[in-house]
């Protein structure tokens, strides 16, 4: 007997059905039994909201109602034009220079038909799909109608060939399974059909030992759950409808439990690691900035601080996510947390994604602490450390000695970017390590700096982020890290302001440069925020894109391009700057220092202002074609307004209509300012993504029961389940079923996606 560990090369599945899934991934019994269907059809349902749209990838299941050949118009040749009809509706496919189908396909015949849909005059059509034939049968109805399989991402162009690739008979194993009232359809390619996946899985299904329960009988009834091996049969085989939603509810805590117990397993291996306690100092840096600072916390980063605090003096490194609304104070936090680092005579180090975000990170620090960060200095405070800033573009004389300062422990704190990570980079004693909107980095990246420490220790680690998460997306990609939240804004932080404005009406795009002009003509500053810099298409690339993408690419206007009209423009004999990604770094920095300094009234940037640039005189922004940016990014960007003493104002440009995801998007971040929310929004209309694999967002997801937005309680259930096994059993040694659950559910190549998490 096969266990869910054996190869599908031990199964009697056919050699070149074997072939077609190990192109989908599938190499084992287990991964096969989890490639689990995302609809079924039944005879007689179908809706009207189920109609197939242009481009889905559909399976009709029906009968032959007319097959002809048709003389093509246009050039010499015949197709055949075949009418299936599935109990409701009919459907239309196409077969080019087929001759020898129309002995096949002939009228009455059954047949299960999978192809893309076109839509003429209102009629489906299937151009060349795959066909397989179901023979007759005097117990057997017609199975009814269509499967709009969303998932089904395959093209199905014509071969060009005059061949249907996948013409065949069923067998009477297929005959008998599609005469039942409930048909699993599983995610297909036009490669492999959903037909030869349940082929499969059927045939592996009757060959397969019954596998050790990861639940205990006590746990799944606490949780009315039915057993994994009964779930894997009824997802597969159901008999009614409450089978399916029985096995979903099995199916889906196992994805839960999985991810929880491989987290878990990770946050036990970081307790047992050896850190520097860090606690309080008297006196020391720490004391010196509170006493300076011409405002008292907020509550919220008080409570931070304490939470810190707590971790710091642990003698294991701590391991916490900072999440901060937009301008909620997580800088002056996280300074005064490795300022308590630096009074223990350790240092630190901050990692940013980007140099413009490092050269912020720097500014402020070295504005905040003033004297304090000026030892060796003449005027430095008796108590003084030094800052190092650390980037790629730096000059060889500044670059050794801030290398310098960092492995002689001269360097309380070192900021920089990628280059920290460099082997030639040492500390004399690391202490702490931030990171800077952790979703730029990869754990690799991040351990590298964890491995700097000094005589086996581990510095205590800290992220941060601007970008809100709801609690579900929390506990998967970041469940190996302690959580703090911080909402509140500090005292005296002014409202923003929220429009949107419609690009196709030019009044109102003439009215939003006009308040652009008085707020400069008040004294104060604005930035102009692009998709795009301008110089990245060439004529090579252009002609890879589809003439709709070309459209709404020429439709997006450009760095380079805007401030040139708005300088000849409505924006005429302003200070106008450039910022950008392609900048050598040298001028970024002199282009944010000028307008910081006020040189500059209008930024024309791209997203390297999203994060950690902080001028308080700016007071408005505009996001040109708004429709282009994520929810949770516009919060981000019109977080750069609104700093100092004056109200923000925020105005979305956009070409997108009025009905429509896109304005459904920009009405939601016009209409609220809390970050959550909307990053809740943004979850629900890009889809949850793929959080265990390579896609970001939209597309098939490897978790396939587990929703992000809708099973906090059974993701908080398996984190409490999965933190109590592995407390008393790390290894899973006394619990190998859920080990194999572990490894069937997460993949190494998806394990090796939670590190980059």
């Amino acid at each position: 007997m096969l266990t869910t560990a054996s190869p599908l090369s031990e199964s009697s599945i056919d050699p070149a059905l074997l072939t077609k899934l190990h192109g989908l991934e599938l190499t084992t019994v287990g991964e096969l039994l989890r490639y689990v269907p995302r609809r079924y059809i039944r005879r007689g349902h179908l809706t009207e909201s189920e109609r197939p749209e242009p481009g889905e990838w559909i399976t009709v299941i029906g009968r032959i109602q007319k097959a002809q050949m048709i003389q093509m118009k246009r050039r010499y040749g015949q197709f055949l034009k075949v009418v299936v009809n599935d109990g409701r509706a009919n459907y239309e496919a196409s077969f080019f220079n087929a001759r020898w189908i129309q002995k096949v396909l002939k009228p009455g015949t059954r047949v299960a038909m999978a192809g893309t849909v076109k839509l003429f005059q209102n009629q489906v059509q299937l151009s060349h799909p795959d066909w397989m034939v179901m023979p007759e049968d005097d117990g057997i109805d017609v199975v009814g109608n269509a499967a709009m399989i969303g998932e089904m991402y395959a093209e199905g162009a014509d071969d060009g060939d005059g061949k249907s690739r996948h013409g065949s008979t069923a067998s009477a194993d297929d005959v008998a399974n599609f005469s039942r009232d409930i048909i699993p359809m599983y995610p297909a390619t036009k490669d492999v059909q959903t037909w030869e996946i349940w082929r499969a899985v059927r045939q592996v299904l009757a060959d397969t030992a019954p596998a050790e329960d990861a639940l205990t009988a006590a746990q799944r009834d606490e949780r009315g759950l039915m057993t994994g091996d009964e779930a894997i049969h009824r997802v597969h085989l159901p008999e009614k409808l409450d089978d399916i939603e029985a096995a979903r509810a099995r199916l889906k805590f196992d994805e839960a439990l999985a991810v929880q117990t491989e987290l878990a397993r990770r946050r036990f291996s970081a307790v047992v690691e050896a850190a520097h306690p860090c606690r309080h100092v008297p006196g020391g840096l720490e004391d010196e900035l509170l006493a300076r600072l011409p405002f008292q916390l907020t509550d919220g980063q008080k409570d931070v601080l304490l939470e810190i605090g707590e971790d710091l003096a642990d003698e294991h490194p701590m391991s916490r996510l900072l999440q901060g609304e937009v301008g909620s104070g997580k800088t002056l936090v996280s300074l005064l947390a490795m300022l308590r680092v630096v009074d223990n005579g350790h240092q630190c180090a901050i990692l940013a994604p980007t140099e413009v975000l490092a050269a912020q990170h720097y500014r402020t620090v070295m504005t905040m602490l003033g004297d304090l960060a000026r030892a060796g200095e003449l005027g430095a405070a008796d108590k003084a450390t030094r800052i190092g800033l650390l980037m790629g573009s730096l000059g060889t004389a500044a670059k050794r000695q801030v290398l310098l300062d960092a492995v002689t422990g001269e360097a309380g704190i070192v900021i920089g970017t990628h280059a920290l990570l460099e082997e030639h980079v040492e500390f004399f004693d690391l202490g702490m390590v931030v990171v800077d909107e952790q979703h730029r980095f990869g754990v690799e990246q991040r351990d590298v700096l964890r491995g700097k420490g000094r005589d086996d220790t581990r510095p205590h680690f800290l992220v941060m982020t601007a970008t809100p998460i709801p609690r579900t997306v929390a506990m998967i990609t970041f469940g190996d890290l302690d959580t703090s939240v911080m909402t509140e804004l500090p005292r005296g932080r002014q409202p923003i302001k929220t429009s949107v404005v419609p690009m196709r009406n030019q009044k109102w795009v003439d009215r939003a440069w006009t308040r652009a002009n008085e707020e400069i003509d008040a004294g104060r500053q604005v930035y102009v925020v692009c998709t795009k810099i301008g110089d990245e298409q060439t004529n090579a690339k252009k002609s890879k894109k589809s003439a709709k993408e070309q459209d709404a690419e020429d439709e997006t206007l450009s760095v380079l391009d805007l401030a040139e009209q708005l300088e000849g423009g409505p924006l005429a004999g302003r200070r106008i700057g450039i910022l950008h990604g392609r900048l050598h770094a040298d001028e970024k920095n002199d282009v944010m220092d000028a307008f910081t300094h006020g040189e500059i009234d209008v930024l024309v940037a791209t997203t390297v202002i999203e994060v950690g640039v902080d001028v308080p005189n700016a007071t408005m922004m505009v996001i040109v074609n708004a429709e282009r940016f994520g929810v949770s990014q516009l919060h981000q960007l019109r977080g750069r307004v609104g700093r100092g003493q004056h109200a923000g104002l925020c105005l979305l440009m956009t070409m997108a209509g009025d009905m429509g995801q896109s304005m459904e998007r920009l009405r939601a971040v016009e209409a609220s300012t809390d970050g959550f929310e909307l990053a809740r929004v943004d979850l629900a209309q890009r889809r949850e993504g793929d959080i265990l694999g390579s896609l970001q967002s939209g597309g098939k997801s490897s978790l396939s029961f587990l929703s992000l937005l809708d099973d906090v309680e059974v993701i908080a259930d398996a984190r409490e389940l999965a933190e109590e096994i592995v407390l008393d059993d790390p290894d899973l040694l006394a619990h190998t079923a859920l080990a194999d659950l572990v490894h069937s559910i997460l993949l190494p190549s998806r394990v090796d996606y939670l590190d980059k998490s």
